[in-house]
């Protein structure tokens, strides 16, 4: 029979609330495999176990879906025999053979866990090495840097043989971290800065402004999609989609043009904080990296934070854009990012925006925007909430 192992990282150092965090883990994979047919989940020695409960049972799909689990450090597909060596040997050539005929040097790893069986790990590797060289007579054995390495492992309840592992998803299960409302736009650092946050744990709350008639149709699809991409690695996210274009019409008909990029960001974190604290959040997250553009500069930045009163995040404050592009690239988001669809953010960009702006100055020219808190409000009041699921196939675009 094959299995799906799934290794604990950090979650193996938590103390006497560990049990939270495992449960979480195992909810959000019984939601994931529920599509991939009957599964068994449950939990020993610091590995969760995926265990097909019939030939149905797609094992493949289920293992493409635990990839994206948080809280692992790693996954891989094993199989399963009874603790006896010579079992162990003829799984090992019946689950690996062919890919050992396709290797010139391998080893052997062995794990013992359960120190009642009668040998021990390295007598283990070597019984099991002799065996299979003995069957594959053009392999050699390389300690170093084998092609290929076969892992046996003598656990409670049976032995697991396999290759080499995968690395997992990492960070803490999802739904243990809380709540954050990100400010999600259709470029390509807020998804990263978002993913981040859900890799330590954080349910998502996204927020998003859109300028009709200046941003269309597509450009919303676009952030749509964006948050699609999220939820494959989060669950589900909760997308708030607000109407922005009169805030920024009022702020661009009555306020110095060098100062419209910082006090669209102040106007933004307000509405955004209204909606965390509605949606019960703990914090906000920007994609935020220092010095990229004209408003995330420190003095900038200084500038925004000053309107809001809960911990703002910014998880790629010190990340370059090589950096976050490659992290775009391994969660799937960065090709929906650089579609040509504008958002609100470059619509209204002065031609020579105020990099060092001072506190005070934004506060006055602030001031000058009539009833902006109102038209801040209104548009927190009119935002529209899609909530939009891993599962979901329109987005799969």
């Amino acid at each position: 029979m094959e299995i799906i192992l799934g290794k604990y990282g950090e979650l193996a150092l938590k103390g006497l609330n560990r049990n939270q965090f495992e449960n979480s883990m195992v909810r959000t994979i019984r939601k994931r495999v529920d599509r991939c047919g009957e599964f068994r989940v449950y939990t020993a020695q610091s590995t969760v176990y995926i265990e097909p409960q019939n030939d149905d049972a797609d094992i493949d799909l289920a293992y493409d879906e635990i990839k994206r689990v948080f809280g692992l450090s790693a996954i891989v597909k094993a199989a399963v025999c009874e603790k006896d060596l010579e079992a162990i040997c003829d799984t090992a050539e019946r689950y690996l053979g062919s890919a050992l005929d396709r290797a010139g040097t391998f080893k052997v790893n062995s794990k013992r866990a359960d120190k009642k069986f009668p040998l021990t790990s390295m007598e283990l590797s070597r019984e099991v090495g002799a065996y299979l060289l003995e069957r594959h007579p053009g392999l050699k054995v390389e300690m170093s840097e084998p092609e290929m390495t076969v892992i046996c492992e003598i656990r409670d309840n049976a032995a697991y043989v396999h290759s080499d592992q995968m690395p997992g998803a990492g960070g803490i299960p999802t739904g243990t971290g809380g709540k954050t409302a990100c400010m999600l736009s259709g470029g390509i650092d807020s998804p990263v800065a978002a993913w981040m946050m859900a890799r330590r744990g954080c349910d998502l709350v996204c927020v998003h402004f859109q300028s009709p008639p200046y941003t269309g149709e597509r450009a919303l699809y676009k952030v749509e999609r964006l948050a699609w991409r999220l939820s494959r690695w989060a669950g589900r996210v909760c997308l708030f989609e607000v109407p922005f274009t009169d805030c920024q019409v009022s702020i661009r008909d009555n306020a110095p043009e060098d100062y419209f990029t910082v006090l669209m960001r102040r106007s933004m974190m307000r509405i955004t904080q209204m909606i965390a604290e509605k949606e019960e959040c703990g914090a906000i997250v920007t994609g935020e990296s220092l010095g990229q553009v004209a408003s995330q500069t420190m003095s900038a930045i200084r500038c925004t934070d000053a309107v809001a009163n809960m911990p703002v995040f910014r998880p790629l404050i010190g990340n370059d854009k090589v950096e976050i592009s490659d992290c775009a690239r391994k969660i799937g988001t960065f090709d929906v990012s650089i579609e040509p669809y504008e958002d609100c953010c470059t619509i209204f960009t002065p031609k020579h925006p105020r990099t060092r702006p001072v506190l005070e100055n934004i506060e006055e020219a602030e001031r000058g925007v009539p009833d902006l808190s109102g038209l801040e409000s209104i548009a927190a009041e009119n935002s529209v909430l899609k909530v939009i699921h891993f599962y979901d196939e329109e987005y799969a675009l």
